[in-house]
């Protein structure tokens, strides 16, 4: 039995004990089923709809939430887990990229979840684990690599392109996708639409990424590790593709291919 193996079992016994962090998503599970680690998935009534966006991809998956813990327990679990999901969430303390004084610029801050992310991040790469990044969890993995966020769109970037509404469920616009990039190979699509609800976004890009999407204003809205064939898999959207339409080429095909990822880091161990 391999080391990961033994270690999924004890993950296991203590996940009995925080039961309450579990997310089951679904009652019909395989033998040995994909586990993903969410940093925040609670409470579900604002953060279902990811484990509903899961559980469309792949019905057998099992989420564990990652943030009503001890920072030493998540990180325990996220050892038992296959993959990584950075959800969408409060603005990231601009002090995490040397911009204390842009501070005022932002909402609502949570530091719990700013260092909870940090040291996920952290362990996962150690791990080689496949990382999902949406909204600010595109963000805060540029800033984890060195990059740094407009802090408040409206004010820091000339555009006239809405990036946030009132209304967070009736908000798009286009994008542009690379040719030959990642995301290009899971939607098969140059150009689209996608929602928007952020009043932050990637200013100077993080070290070793890539920019895979972008507005037509310029604004980075997709980004992956440049060395994406060495590298452990990433991928960062700005968008949320679990409140989207999921006939979206930009919504479940970008679940179906991280659990996917998730299997084969699975297989490995």
């Amino acid at each position: 039995m391999s080391l990961h193996k033994r270690s999924s079992i004890t993950i296991f016994l203590i996940a009995i004990a925080l039961s309450f962090v579990f997310v089951s998503c679904t009652t019909n599970q395989q033998a040995d089923p994909v586990r993903i680690g969410i940093s925040k998935g609670l409470p579900t009534e604002y953060y279902g709809n990811y484990i509903d966006w899961l559980t469309a991809a792949d019905s057998s998956v099992i989420c564990v939430d990652l943030y009503h813990i001890p920072l030493d327990s998540a990180l325990i679990l996220l050892d038992g887990c296959d993959g990584l999901l950075l959800t969408g969430g409060p603005d990231v303390y601009p002090g995490r990229y040397s911009r204390e004084v842009d501070t005022v610029k932002c909402g609502v801050i949570d530091f719990k979840r700013d260092t909870l992310e940090w040291s996920l991040i952290t362990r996962a790469r150690a791990l080689e684990m496949p990382v999902l990044g949406i909204c600010r969890g595109l963000q805060i993995f540029n800033i984890y690599h060195g990059g740094s966020l407009y802090p408040d769109i409206p004010t820091d970037l000339d555009t006239l392109i809405t990036h946030r509404c009132k209304d967070t469920y009736d908000c798009f616009h286009s994008i542009k996708v690379t040719q030959g990039s990642g995301l290009f190979g899971i939607s098969g699509e140059r150009n689209g639409i996608v929602n928007s609800n952020h009043h932050q976004g990637i200013n100077r890009l993080g070290d070793g990424l890539l920019a895979l999407a972008r507005t037509e204003d310029g604004l980075i809205e997709s980004i992956e590790y440049q060395d994406s064939e060495h590298m452990p898999f990433f991928l960062g959207v700005q968008w949320h593709p679990e409140r989207m339409d999921y006939q979206s080429p930009f919504s479940l095909p970008i679940a179906k291919k991280f659990i996917l990822e998730a299997k084969l880091f699975n297989d490995k161990q």
